[in-house]
């Protein structure tokens, strides 16, 4: 491998974070990356100034042409939609950043643009004029779009975030009080406006709206073990998943992720990934498939 490649390699993890972070899918971000670096190894390199901005640039523009038929698809989209999740038992040290599962769904509500001007500069530090080269727009304009952007970030932004540990411990507990259907143990646990979401996909059966309120979103997970033929949940891992707390289960034989926002003590929003699109890096991770 010459130098060029070792350089990119480098990069490589960086690009992904960016490219992910712009999609909600870690399989789409590896595509868009790869595809940067055929451009890379096509361009004239003499002529490239800065690496960095350059291959920024160019997984940048790479995934706002995707966003548009990403787009179109999630429209079709059966159910919620959840980004594909990241699972890690132990957060790595200087390889994340602090934008959790719950901020990436209200990255969701913005433009590709806002999204992009946000991603570059709030979260991986480019100055506003490689950001304005990267997207195609005036600084000052860049600067207005990740302003906006930032405002709908604050707003959904936990006040009071638990520490991993503690919300480790609120996900067992709510895990125990769904196995044995504790309708007050589960309502003891959830913010009074919390909102419960389900991706299957389609091909998982799910919740096919979002549920909302601590009553309806207790009633909803305590009447799952009244149904024929439950079986508790098998826990496989427990971590962090997007930033969240998170396991990694089974049940009746389904894989899923259950991550939890919980904010002041309290689950404020829970998001269960079914779809087993999503779920293959993960399955192999833990040793498990589903059905």
């Amino acid at each position: 491998m010459g130098e060029d490649g070792l350089a990119f390699d480098r990069m490589r993890p960086r690009l992904i974070r960016i490219a992910y972070r712009m999609l909600g899918s870690l399989a789409e971000a590896e595509d868009v990356v790869q595809d940067a670096y055929v451009r890379w190894h096509k361009t004239d390199r003499v002529a490239v100034a800065n690496a960095e901005a350059f291959l920024t640039r160019t997984v940048t523009r790479l995934c706002l042409d995707q966003l548009k038929s990403a787009r179109a698809r999630r429209e079709t989209y059966i159910g919620p939609w959840l980004p594909e999740p990241i699972f890690e038992a132990e957060p790595e040290a200087g390889d994340a950043d602090d934008l959790t599962l719950t901020l990436m769904m209200a990255l969701e509500r913005l433009s590709p643009l806002e999204r992009a001007a946000f991603l570059l500069h709030d979260v991986f530090g480019q100055d506003f004029d490689t950001v304005a080269e990267a997207i195609g727009r005036e600084p000052a304009a860049c600067r207005q779009l990740a302003a906006r952007a930032r405002d709908h970030v604050r707003a959904a932004r936990p006040r009071f975030p638990v520490s991993r540990d503690r919300g480790l411990e609120i996900a067992d507990a709510f895990m125990a009080a769904t196995r044995s259907g504790d309708v007050t143990a589960l309502r003891s646990l959830l913010a009074a406006d919390v909102v419960a979401q389900a991706d299957g996909g389609g091909k998982r059966p799910a919740a096919p709206a979002p549920i909302i309120g601590g009553q309806a979103v207790a009633q909803f997970f305590a009447d799952l073990s009244k149904r024929p033929g439950y079986l508790p949940p098998q826990i496989l891992a427990r971590g962090l998943i997007d930033g969240l707390p998170g396991i990694v289960s089974l049940q009746n034989g389904v894989l899923q992720t259950t991550a939890f926002a919980i904010e002041d003590g309290r689950i404020v929003a829970i998001y269960v990934t079914r779809n087993p699109d999503k779920l293959q890096r993960i399955g192999a991770m833990v040793g498990a498939s589903g059905e």
